[in-house]
């Protein structure tokens, strides 16, 4: 009997190692082949128990078969009455097979009568810890249909290195808790809001901002009211600078005039915005970067009232037309809450991308994200202070996700803005580059 057993020993180790190296070195395939289909086995025997723990189940009548014992016989054989009755049974709302995804699983449920996605998003922690997985995310695509995606480990705790972007304002920064790319996309949500306390993560999203567009044909314009320490080392691919308040309500007043230029360009073309004009007459995109925001609307005394009322009006001009004219916000800021006043709230509801990295007050979680979900709010208040670059993103798909940038160092950022400098145009040029004629094919 020894003699077989220490070769079976042998195998089962052999085959141990073999199934740790697979999952070390090839996890996918590993959880495909193998994690996958058990798990999948292992979530649908399970549903019924976990969907009357959580709360998911309705009772319904159904005709049952049962046996109703009688009474006992001076024999002592029981005597035992069988026959159809209706009873009250917990019926599961109808779960399809699970699919696999990259870091885990997704399945569609058919939802009880009187059922909504949010009751299942109420308990969506409770499936995470019954399922035995990192997070549960509910979505609804159609009435009637809930769709829970798990993810079985947190994808942020590692993320990538920044890869290039090949397509015009369209840069990937990061990864969603999902797995899949973090892209910030201009011509689909022009104006963005980017919250975040100091070692959040905040500055290195914006590095990552200038290594994406620096390559591209696009105008950078900074606003830096740090006295120009955040942006000065990308000078060279920066198109305008305003480092003091005034230099920014001067260069406000020079991208409304801009502004107010392409209106007439698209008029007198018939165009609704500027990518209905020919590319001979496009104008040049311009994305504008602003830091600390709140340091445009702080006031020291009444003095300043009035210059503060026309940057916040300039700033807000722009924020409600310059998408269809080209020029887009990213406006970045450690504190963002109604007190700095209404010019505030208003800019941001015309951003509607929003980007909530770990905060130091609530008000500033709740002026950016307390409008879009107030779970969303809660995972904001939870991000810890040992992850920088990790924030909550009101995605473009209308959903909001966690989410990580890539780690963007100000050496990589400064790097690309002296090896893209010539593709910088100088502000005079961009100023100077509107067309007030048509060419003679179309005034004709």
């Amino acid at each position: 009997m020894s003699d077989q057993f220490y070769p079976l020993l042998a195998v089962l180790a052999a085959s141990a190692a073999g199934l740790w190296a697979w999952h070390r070195w090839h996890y996918r395939s590993f959880w495909l082949l193998i994690g996958f289909p058990i798990t999948a086995i292992s979530v649908w025997a399970s549903w019924r128990k976990i969907a009357l723990g959580c709360g998911l189940t309705k009772k319904r009548q159904r005709f049952w078969f049962t046996t109703v014992p009688g009474l006992v016989a001076s024999t002592g054989v029981v005597r035992v009455k069988r026959k159809f009755q209706r009873v009250a049974v917990d019926t599961k709302p109808f779960m399809w097979l699970p699919l696999p995804t990259r870091n885990g699983w997704r399945v569609t449920l058919h939802t009880l009568e009187g059922q909504i996605p949010a009751d299942y998003v109420a308990v969506a922690e409770r499936l995470a810890h019954s399922w035995g997985v990192h997070a549960v995310r509910v979505s609804s695509d159609k009435p009637g249909r809930v769709r829970l995606a798990a993810t079985i480990r947190d994808p942020l705790v590692r993320v990538d290195d920044l890869p290039p972007s090949t397509e015009l304002l369209k840069v990937t920064v990061g990864r969603l808790e999902t797995g899949t790319p973090w892209v910030i996309d201009f011509r689909t949500v022009p104006h963005w809001i980017n919250a975040g306390a100091t070692q959040s993560g905040k500055s290195n999203l914006a590095n990552a901002l200038i290594v994406g567009l620096a390559p591209q044909p696009v105008a950078l314009v900074g606003f830096d009211l740090k006295g120009g320490v955040e942006f000065t080392p990308y000078a060279p691919r920066l198109s305008a600078l305003a480092t003091t308040r005034a230099e920014c309500g001067g260069l406000l007043d020079d991208l409304v005039a801009l502004m107010t230029d392409r209106m007439g360009v698209c008029r007198m073309a018939g165009a609704r915005n500027i990518w209905q004009l020919p590319p001979d007459m496009r104008p040049v995109p311009i994305v504008v970067l602003v830091d600390e925001l709140a340091e445009l609307y702080l006031m020291a005394d009444k003095s300043e009232k009035d210059e503060i009322a026309k940057t916040s009006t300039a700033l807000l001009r722009i924020a409600q037309l310059g998408r269809a004219f080209g020029i887009y916000l990213f406006c970045c800021g450690q504190r963002i809450g109604s007190d700095l006043g209404p010019g505030v709230t208003a800019l941001r509801a015309q951003c509607s991308g929003r980007i909530c990295h770990r905060v130091n007050d609530p008000e500033t979680a709740t002026m950016t994200l307390g409008d879009l979900d107030p779970a969303a709010l809660d995972s904001a208040r939870a991000i810890p202070a040992q992850t920088p670059g990790v924030a909550i993103v009101a995605n473009q798909d209308g959903q909001w996700y966690r989410a990580r940038s890539f780690y963007v160092s100000e050496q990589t950022a400064e790097h690309a803005a002296h090896t893209y400098a010539d593709r910088a145009p100088t502000w005079a040029d961009v100023m100077a580059a509107q067309t007030h004629h048509l060419p003679d094919s179309q005034s004709a």
